[in-house]
């Protein structure tokens, strides 16, 4: 079963700086148990549950944001042209439904492009390019586009979560409502055992997609000792993944922890430590570079934030049916829990 909170963060509509409707449907889960839920001024959201003891100040960081689409141009016959927000694979576009958010609310749409039976031959061989494909509202002309769309509107695709089977989701967004889920749900259970040592501050971030420019201002505004990341990771067991440079990840076999040059190595072995003791199932990914997530922002915030990375394996990445096991989910959450709880005051991160 698909957990309430997790269900209505992937129902909820949320692109890079327009997160407003998926950071509201955080809040509202965090407030059963938060000591403190707020925002700032670009729209990322914190929850924090008090510590008992002094102990250090654990962040644990998801990016609310989702790739969608920005409408760039509206032409007479009423059709939309679009950009992208984030980083798609045009071929997925083909066909899906959208929903294009407009000052009014949200209106349907389809995306679109000549039909096969038009193409020229040479064509149908090809993956279409993003300047080829349109946004049909079912308009008549380009006024009455017009009427209900502004340049700069953006939109999503329009489908929302499943279970494939029991304990399998698929959905759009799961990168990385998944990581807001899994943060929130590590303040949870932090709640639920009565509190650790030092706060932990759920925080659901914004426009990590376009900028991180959500978890750098998050994490000045805050002032974490420690942060943890989450995010998802690229699923290895589906066809065509080559390992070698890529650490296997199958669902199923628990969260991912992050061992790389940004990533303080404190914290790695506090986690892999943390998991190990708690007998929960995990592999370890190597980065030699930046992470391309907003430990990126984080670990050079003010004087330096030891920074790690937890995250679950997630098929099909960036595209509207991402996949993973709720399992892993629930496995990420307990683990960052955990470490939480190891956090003792006057522990130093100091190399």
């Amino acid at each position: 079963m698909i957990p309430p909170l997790l269900e209505a963060l992937l129902t909820a509509s949320g692109p890079s700086g327009q997160e407003t409707d998926a950071a509201r449907a955080w809040r509202e889960g965090c407030s059963e148990f938060a000591t403190e839920v707020g925002s700032d001024n670009l729209g990322s959201s914190h929850a924090r549950v008090a510590g008992t003891a002094n102990g250090p100040r654990l962040a644990v960081v998801g990016h609310i944001d989702e790739i969608g689409v920005n409408v760039t141009h509206i032409d007479d016959e009423g059709f939309l042209h679009f950009g992208q927000v984030g980083g798609w694979d045009v071929a997925v576009l083909v066909g899906q439904r959208v929903r294009v958010l407009t000052k009014e609310g949200a209106i349907p749409g389809v995306i679109a492009r000549l039909p096969v039976h038009l193409l020229k031959e040479e064509d149908r061989k090809k993956v279409p390019e993003l300047k080829q494909l349109h946004i049909d509202i079912g308009v008549t002309d380009g006024d009455e586009a017009r009427h209900f769309v502004r340049i700069g509107d953006v939109a999503v695709i329009d489908v929302g979560p499943a279970e494939l089977r029991d304990g399998i989701v698929v959905a759009r967004a799961l990168d990385n409502r998944v990581g807001c889920y899994v943060a929130a749900e590590a303040a949870r259970l932090a709640a639920a055992a009565g509190g650790a040592p030092g706060d932990v501050v759920a925080v659901a971030a914004v426009q990590e997609e376009t900028s991180l420019g959500g978890a750098r201002t998050a994490a000045f505004a805050l002032e974490p000792d420690v942060a943890i990341v989450v995010e998802v990771n690229f699923a290895t067991d589906q066809p065509g993944v080559e390992l070698g440079e890529r650490t296997k990840h199958t669902l199923g076999s628990g969260p991912v922890i992050t061992r790389g040059t940004a990533i303080h190595p404190r914290v790695f072995e506090l986690l892999y430590e943390t998991a190990e003791q708690e007998q929960i199932p995990f592999t370890v990914e190597s980065i030699g570079r930046y992470t391309g997530t907003d430990a990126d922002a984080i670990h050079l915030s003010r004087a330096g934030v030891p920074t790690g990375i937890v995250s679950v394996p997630v098929r099909y990445m960036h595209s509207p049916v991402e996949l993973a096991a709720i399992e892993d989910i629930d496995a990420a959450a307990r683990l960052i829990a955990a470490f939480a709880q190891r956090l003792e005051p006057g522990m130093s991160f100091e190399r």
